[in-house]
């Protein structure tokens, strides 16, 4: 693990530092975007999709053609669902309005995680015509292979409305691959996505979202999780690829006993990229487990990092951890790490550092016949290496992929 240099304020001053608000540039007009887009065909077999889709797609860690290791495809191009089929018994994979239809019973599900007066985006959301997945492990059944969803914007200046519902049953296990990204284009577009995560008794969701946008892209995401006993939950975020604006602040609620979450965020940012994330849990239940751990890099543009862990009884124990790398001059990364305990018997602690590679790491891998450029990536490559535990080997290769892809460009 890269060293950092640490700034100059005490864990005191940052955790009273105000909320750091986006500047106005980075607002989101939702008058300036389209909301409808032609319905395109449905597509029983994928592989037909055009090569530079494909190749698009391929970077965010989905693939076509490979049924035989996944669990499941899902695949929205604007406001259509091309393609959505399930591989594996017990595994259900199909869009969120025609679940809606099918099961009567998912009303009590929808938009219970996720407050529809927010904001701007998530009113915009429930009001508008929307897709998106939903997917379902039914009780006691184990994913083999992972599910896959991409979720694509194709038609320029278009305003993607995405609500997600993932349901794992008591004693589920699932993985989710998830990848965001747009045609190649200079113009703008704006994509709000809902998702709600319910993790059932002794159930297991470890899902992955890769983001690969365009330099004018703003993107709105609104999270909730609801993990009930003996549930886990593990979420990693990966953004390398330019961004105008990006703000998400998914919250999960362990409100059952030995609950466990954890986040982990892969965030760079170069020039007239403004990345507000951060994740927030609340631990509700004892013995419950909460880690959030974020890599940030700036190469010019702005990052605000933040992480709220909340221990609302005896006996819970949560974790933070942010650390941030400044390459460029001109950038600027924002950490706020915030704890909150209101009982006595809560273990909280966190740990933040910002600031630039330290030299000798430098002139460490200089000294073994390295370029200084050449010395700066291999640090920067392991510094943006988040340990991710638990996952099959088939995820873990897709993931690492679609990161050493990211990373070849983003730096």
């Amino acid at each position: 693990m890269s060293k950092v240099t640490k700034n100059s304020k005490s864990d005191k001053e940052i955790k009273q530092a105000p909320a750091a608000p986006a500047p106005t540039a980075t607002d989101v007009d939702l008058n300036s975007y389209a909301h409808e887009a032609e319905e395109l065909p449905y597509q029983k077999d994928p592989t037909t999709l055009s090569s530079a889709a494909k190749e698009r797609m391929g970077e965010v860690g989905v693939t076509v053609g490979d049924t035989a290791k996944h669990a499941g495809t899902y695949i929205q191009v604007d406001q259509s669902v091309i393609h959505s089929k399930t591989e594996q018994e017990g595994i259900e994979v199909m869009s969120t309005s025609m679940a809606l239809e099918k099961y009567a019973w998912l009303k009590d599900y929808w938009w219970k995680l996720v407050n529809p007066e927010a904001d701007k985006f998530t009113q915009h959301s429930n009001t508008h015509p929307f897709k998106g997945y939903f997917f379902r492990a039914a009780a006691g059944v184990k994913a083999v292979f992972p599910v896959q969803s991409c979720l694509y914007i194709a038609k320029h200046g278009l305003a993607q409305n995405v609500h997600n519902l993932v349901i794992v049953e008591e004693g589920a296990e699932l993985n989710i691959i998830t990848g965001c990204t747009v045609a190649p284009t200079e113009d703008e577009s704006l994509h709000i996505g809902v998702s709600e995560f319910y993790v059932k008794k002794g159930g297991k969701l470890s899902f992955t979202m890769i983001h690969n946008w365009a330099p004018k892209m703003a993107v709105r995401p609104r999270t909730g999780v609801l993990l009930e006993e003996d549930a886990v939950f593990m979420s990693n975020y990966i953004c390398l690829k330019p961004v105008r604006t990006l703000q998400m602040y998914p919250t999960a609620r362990c409100v059952g006993k030995n609950a466990r979450v954890r986040f982990n965020s892969v965030l760079v940012a170069g020039p007239g990229s403004h990345l507000d994330v951060g994740s927030r849990v609340l631990l509700q239940a004892e013995k419950t487990r909460a880690e959030i751990v974020a890599r940030t890099i700036t190469t010019g543009g702005t990052i605000i990092a933040r992480g709220f862990l909340s221990g609302q009884v005896p006996d819970c124990k949560g974790h933070l951890e942010c650390r941030g790398l400044i390459l460029n001059e001109t950038g600027t990364i924002h950490a706020i790490p915030e704890l909150e305990g209101t009982v006595a018997g809560v273990d909280l602690s966190h740990e933040a550092a910002v600031g630039k590679i330290a030299e000798e790491e430098i002139e460490y891998f200089m000294a073994r016949g390295l370029s200084r450029d050449q010395a700066v990536s291999t640090i920067v490559r392991g510094f943006l290496s988040v340990d991710i535990e638990g996952l099959p080997p088939e995820l873990a290769a897709q993931i690492q992929r679609a990161t050493d892809l990211s990373q070849q460009d983003a730096m």
